[in-house]
């Protein structure tokens, strides 16, 4: 990878992210809170995994699950999405239930990290063959450091635990005023604490150097034994 291509696209995608970039978009439909490169980043994993199930935690404005709903879709295979998110806004669940996809979502309501919630996935993944995990709720180093301890072991051998805004650890300090999350306190602080112990996974460094501009740097794992 070109050093200077590399700094270009992050000094970019610092620029962007000050302007909310990653508002504009929508997936059939529904504001998916995602920038084109991951969107296309995920759609070429869940194509070649083509998972039977896929848990997501964070549901926002359910872009994300319509956008994994319909790549199952277009497999043709039995494949759900699970999505979790400790409050879901009634308007935000009555657009995702009214949704053609709907018919391959399952909405759970709670803490992704509560025993009740995980043992309700743990579950319904029984049986599952192909199992892929996106990690994009609460973006504290705590919080997220506890869904990989507790979400990875599902995912299966060549699949991907994806766990996105990492970047919060490249941007300035204080960048989010207004949540508990900042650098030295992301997602990215615990992918790296994480992998300290975890040897199943690895960072695939190939996506981010293909895609350029990412949310999620250091956050596309894939199990690898």
């Amino acid at each position: 990878m070109d050093p200077t291509l590399l700094e270009v696209s992050r000094d970019y995608f610092r620029t962007i992210s000050e302007n909310k970039y990653g508002y504009d978009f929508t997936w059939l439909g529904r504001p998916i809170i995602q920038i084109p490169q991951d969107i296309m980043a995920m759609q070429e994993i869940i194509w070649n995994i083509k998972p039977d199930l896929i848990i997501e935690t964070g549901i926002a404005h359910g872009g994300s699950l319509i956008f994994s709903a319909s790549m199952l879709e277009l497999i043709g295979e039995e494949g759900i999405v699970i999505g979790i998110d400790i409050d879901i806004r009634p308007h935000n669940r009555e657009a995702i239930e009214k949704h053609p996809m709907y018919k391959r979502i399952v909405l759970l309501e709670g803490d992704s990290t509560s025993q009740e919630i995980v043992d309700k996935v743990i579950q319904m993944a029984q049986g599952c063959r192909r199992i892929l995990v996106s990690l994009d709720s609460n973006h504290t180093h705590q919080h997220v450091l506890r869904e990989l301890e507790l979400y990875s072991p599902l995912v299966t051998l060549g699949s991907y635990c994806v766990v996105f805004d990492t970047a919060i650890e490249d941007l300035p300090k204080g960048s989010f005023p207004d949540r508990p999350w900042d650098k030295g306190n992301n997602p990215k602080t615990a992918v790296w604490e994480f992998l300290k112990e975890n040897t199943k996974f690895q960072i695939d460094k190939k996506i981010e150097e293909k895609i350029l501009l990412t949310v999620a740097p250091d956050g596309y794992l894939k199990r690898i034994n």
